[in-house]
């Protein structure tokens, strides 16, 4: 999608950290962990098609994104300042929507870029990881390297609304915890009917539905974030869904698909819902109630 030029994005509170000095290299458990476990996006082990290994103590800089991102227009011409364009589009979306859902709504506690590596309250995250939510810090983490990964080895059409459904699927997993949905979910299990399942395609529902009233999320002076959807547009956010589907991960690691094993939905599933919420909004996104042959 296409941000409006005078759309004002100056109160996104985007971080960019630095490179973490310090590095462990080897590859530690904490960072086994935290790609086995915390991918909330991607959903399974890609440290064998991605690489990447562990991260060790040391400083980290930080930058406040909002200090050169203040317009549409600068979300248009940099993937960061996109990031925090997506920011205070779904942080006005949500903090009006979730409220009339019954729930009150506070933002993330952060949202940081970083670069290769960083620490986070799950754990030490790298690349490799892929974008994720962490529960305990209330914080999104992105390397914005992964969407060069996302068309080049996993096959998606790419463009800014793919770039942004990815942090309205992490925004969704915000919105899982603040309504106590993330701490009801059995997410140990596995299955394409499995609450894993279940609690990632919801959160592609959760995206779906911000991108169908994202042209008319205004900023505080009544600016329209962003301009109408267009169909390629939608189909480049279908094509990121399904590009990291468990089916298509596992096949393209192992060339074998195991259904069983799936914790994210299939490429079907992940589009699926993501239109679901698209045509008929959040209140439609209730995968926890459908049965396991509708999910």
């Amino acid at each position: 999608m296409t941000f409006n030029d005078n759309a004002d994005i100056s109160g996104n509170k985007v971080k960019r950290r630095g490179r973490t000095t310090g590095i462990a290299v080897g590859g530690g458990a904490v960072g086994v962990i935290v790609i086995a476990l915390i991918s909330q996006f991607l959903g399974v082990d890609v440290s064998g098609i991605l690489g990447g290994g562990g991260v060790g103590g040391g400083q980290q800089e930080e930058s406040q994104l909002s200090d050169e991102c203040q317009t549409g227009a600068d979300a248009n011409a940099n993937v960061d300042c996109r990031m925090g364009g997506a920011y205070s589009s779904l942080d006005a979306y949500w903090a009006e929507e979730l409220p009339a859902l019954g729930v009150d709504y506070t933002s993330p506690a952060d949202f940081i870029i970083f670069d290769q590596q960083t620490n986070t309250g799950c754990g030490a995250a790298t690349s490799a990881t892929g974008p994720f939510y962490c529960p305990p810090d209330q914080t999104i983490y992105i390397d914005t390297s992964f969407y060069a990964e996302l068309r080049d080895r996993f096959g998606a059409s790419g463009g800014p609304l793919a770039e942004m459904y990815v942090v309205a699927h992490e925004w969704g997993h915000h919105i899982q915890a603040l309504t106590g949905i993330m701490d009801r979910a059995d997410r140990s299990g596995t299955g394409p009917a499995s609450d894993s399942v279940r609690i990632e395609v919801q959160a592609d529902c959760f995206a779906g539905a911000w991108v169908a009233a994202a042209s008319d999320t205004e900023d505080a002076k009544g600016v329209a974030f962003l301009k109408p959807v267009t169909q390629q547009e939608i189909d480049d956010a279908l094509s990121a869904a399904a590009a990291v589907g468990d089916d298509r991960i596992q096949e393209a690691a192992t060339g074998q698909v195991n259904p069983e094993a799936w914790t994210h939905g299939s490429a079907e599933q992940r589009q699926r819902w993501f239109m679901t919420g698209y045509q008929s909004g959040p209140s439609a996104c209730d995968t926890f109630s459908v049965s396991a042959d509708q999910l």
